[in-house]
């Protein structure tokens, strides 16, 4: 059966995307689309308050494209040596928090330690952070997208935890997709699943697979990575088949596996 599936490849030269590879075990012949782009914005912002540690109380991320912007400002040589000669050290000693393996692979990456990273939402990391965190103490910086959900920082605003957003990219369509999403159902047929991997997914995506699924859209499984993007999909009106436990291939191929048995709910 095929899957299709609203996301870049997975970055750099590490082998096939892990998505591909989980579902092919299960027999699931996946193809991947990517629906965003991203513009980086305010990077010397950016690495500034990244040059005060002092002034924070740690990190927070919640999207792998918050550290391609700090990984954007570290490719400039002066920031590179003061971040390993002296920056990191110093944020080391601070808590970084983030949402899921692919982002806290990506601290990682950089020199820092992530924290609660099996949370897998921003809800269950507000909760995370929330156990740790005193009130009134030194914020928090969150680089972040600019269509970030308020989920998280109304959760550490009620708890008294100040939290520092600064918006590091703009979220926009992908100039090919509606090509993409054309040729894949002319070229392969309309599919058995579609998997979404954020709100904005929804936004850009949904119509268009209406459109080209026809009369037959009802047959296709509509699966979200997470609740975020299950909500975006219940809010647009359409049945959500499953929801990834967490935000992993393997969750997904699991979640998905048993929304594609025959009679299955």
């Amino acid at each position: 059966m095929k899957v299709l599936l609203l996301k870049d490849p997975k970055d750099k030269d590490s082998g096939s995307d892990p998505y591909i590879k989980e579902l092919g075990s299960y027999s699931l012949e996946a193809t991947l689309i990517p629906v965003l782009s991203f513009e980086f914005t305010s990077l010397d912002s950016l690495f500034d308050k990244l040059s005060h540690p002092e002034c924070y109380g740690g990190l927070v991320f919640t999207s792998p494209r918050a550290l391609e912007a700090i990984k954007i400002c570290l490719k400039e040589k002066s920031k590179k040596e003061a971040w390993s000669k002296s920056l990191k050290q110093m944020w080391n000693i601070k808590p970084t928090y983030v949402v899921g393996k692919a982002t806290a692979s990506l601290v990682e990456e950089i020199g820092l330690i992530p924290q609660g990273e099996k949370a897998g939402n921003a809800e269950k990391l507000a909760e995370y952070i929330c156990s740790r965190e005193k009130p009134n103490s030194s914020a928090l910086l969150f680089p972040c997208g600019a269509l970030k959900r308020e989920v998280l920082p109304t959760a550490l605003r009620e708890k008294g935890i100040p939290l520092e957003s600064l918006t590091v990219y703009q979220t926009t369509q992908h100039p090919d997709l509606q090509e993409s999403l054309s040729s894949y159902f002319s070229q392969q047929g309309i599919p058995a699943s579609v998997v979404f991997f954020s709100p904005s997914g929804v936004k850009f995506c949904l119509q268009h697979i209406q459109k080209l699924s026809g009369d037959l859209i009802n047959q296709v499984k509509l699966a979200a990575i997470g609740p975020s993007t299950a909500e975006a999909l219940q809010g647009a009106g359409v049945a959500v088949s499953c929801t990834a436990g967490s935000p992993t291939a393997q969750d997904l191929a699991a979640a998905l596996h048993g929304a594609l048995r025959p009679h299955s709910c």
